[in-house]
């Protein structure tokens, strides 16, 4: 995936995300469903930005970007900021 690809996917997320927000104010959705969701959105953005950190770091180091993989969710979630 290429760098342009995963910003338009973080775009699409976020969208969803402020749609989704609009919807638990209009009453459409409820607020647990709207948690478990957002919690996915976050879980998939986390994904993405740290697709976007590998890629730059290989680009630093003379390495293919191009063999920068999606982490598991269970790893990316984990880090210390």
């Amino acid at each position: 995936m290429q760098d342009g690809e995963i910003f338009s996917r973080i775009k699409e997320l976020v969208a969803e995300e402020h749609e989704l927000r609009e919807r638990v104010a209009g009453g459409e959705v409820s607020s647990e469903d709207e948690r478990n969701r957002v919690r996915h959105l976050e879980e998939s953005l986390d994904q993405c930005w740290d697709l976007l950190r590998q890629r730059k770091a290989r680009r630093e180091f003379g390495e293919d970007p191009d063999h920068a993989a999606p982490r598991p969710v269970s790893e990316v979630e984990n880090y210390l900021q």
